[in-house]
């Protein structure tokens, strides 16, 4: 995302004004491991754990994070893997996957002493599955105040303005990276969310639509909150933005798939694209089980029936306009379980912009100029797709 020299400066500023994050090591064996990370200055934090998977969360206050390359993507002793990144405004968040139930046995932050920086000290060690999950019920009231200050819960609408609102949701964010490629360097998230803040900037410059975003920075949203974002501003589209990836040995596709909602997919490949990305609250330590009975609710029904018509007819629309200057899928119309698709009452698709995996893709979809050219044609689709729809409310007014 490209900034003036105010704006630049200004955000410079800010970034400047955080703790930083310089250095993480992890030490120790099966029975006992010691995480270590190094910071600017001295922070609170909290930490607490979650089952199936085994993991351990540690909240911070927003951080940037300036460790070394491919940072987290091992571990030692009882630590597999960690990861982290932004999970709200001003919060930060590290997820530790653990090869088997642990007990925090400390969680703090040394002050900076006799040259020494200032140090986050995690310290875990082994225990059963009948005492992490009696720890784990102290900790539920911690998970369900972690997720209170999330940016997807604020109401950001003009009131009286009749135009159409338009949300868009770049996926995953903060410690959820989605796919990475090139050692790492590209990341989804980053990938996504530029095309998603040219096609706001599109939208809005047309005059014709109040257009929202889910998330304008790298912070972590979790699903259902994505879907209660559109639902709270009684959005009347709502288009997530996600970009594929296949393992070499599924070969070389490319193209960019549209999808909508349906509990049976399409096929194989929609089926494990779905269960993927409804795995993003695993990735960023959320619960699942904690969310409201309304938001469950919406999570295992089908959308309603007059929803997912228009659904299908945006999708159509969006195939038939895109095709003209992007390239698409041999089999570009898929349906899926997507949980952030599951909004009842508000048209819904994800568009998967093409392969990061494949080479051609990869570069078209880190150019400038084919972001341009490809938000263009999805403007054009949201054109159509409200122009139908305002003739047809018109023609069913006056039949009653």
């Amino acid at each position: 995302m490209l900034c003036g020299p105010s704006s630049a400066l200004a955000q410079g500023r800010a970034t400047a004004a955080l703790p930083v994050a310089t250095d993480i090591r992890v030490a120790g064996d099966d029975q006992q491991t010691r995480l270590i990370m190094d910071l600017t200055a001295n922070i609170g934090v909290r930490a607490f754990t979650l089952a199936d998977p085994y993991r351990v969360v540690v909240d911070i206050p927003q951080t940037v994070f300036q460790l070394p390359p491919h940072a987290g993507e091992s571990g030692r002793g009882l630590v597999k893997a960690y990861r982290y990144g932004l999970v709200m405004a001003g919060g930060s968040r590290l997820v530790i996957d653990v090869s088997r139930p642990v007990r925090i046995e400390k969680a703090v932050v040394l002050q900076a002493r006799g040259g020494e920086p200032a140090r986050l000290v995690l310290d875990l060690s082994a225990t059963d599955r009948e005492a992490f999950l009696r720890h784990l019920a102290l900790d539920r009231t911690a998970l369900r105040g972690s997720n209170a200050g999330a940016t997807a819960s604020r109401p950001q609408d003009r009131q009286g303005d009749p135009r159409p609102l338009v949300v868009i949701d770049p996926g995953h964010g903060g410690p959820d990276t989605g796919t990475k490629v090139g050692g790492g360097d590209v990341m989804e998230k980053n990938v996504v969310l530029d095309f998603s803040l040219t096609l706001r900037d599109q939208l809005e410059k047309s005059g014709r639509y109040r257009v929202v975003m889910t998330r304008t920075d790298d912070s972590f949203i979790p699903l259902a909150e994505r879907v209660k974002f559109a639902r709270h501003r009684q959005a009347q589209l709502f288009i997530s933005v996600h970009a594929d990836a296949l393992p070499k040995s599924e070969g070389d596709t490319q193209g960019a798939t549209v999808y909508t909602l349906s509990e049976t997919a399409s096929d194989a490949e929609a089926a494990k694209l779905a269960e993927a990305e409804n795995r993003s609250d695993v990735i960023a330590g959320i619960d699942l089980t904690k969310e409201p009975d309304d938001v469950a609710d919406i999570l295992f029904d089908l959308a309603h029936r007059e929803t997912k018509t228009f659904s299908h007819a945006f999708a159509r629309l969006l195939v038939g306009e895109m095709k003209n200057a992007v390239r698409l899928h041999k089999k570009p119309l898929k349906s899926a379980g997507f949980v952030v698709l599951k909004a009842p009452d508000v048209p819904s698709v994800l568009i998967e912009l093409g392969y990061m995996t494949n080479r051609q893709d990869l570069r078209l979809l880190t150019s400038e100029t084919w972001r341009a050219r490809a938000a263009g044609t999805m403007v054009q689709a949201v054109d159509q797709f409200f122009r139908t729809r305002i003739a047809g409310a018109g023609a069913s007014a006056g039949r009653r």
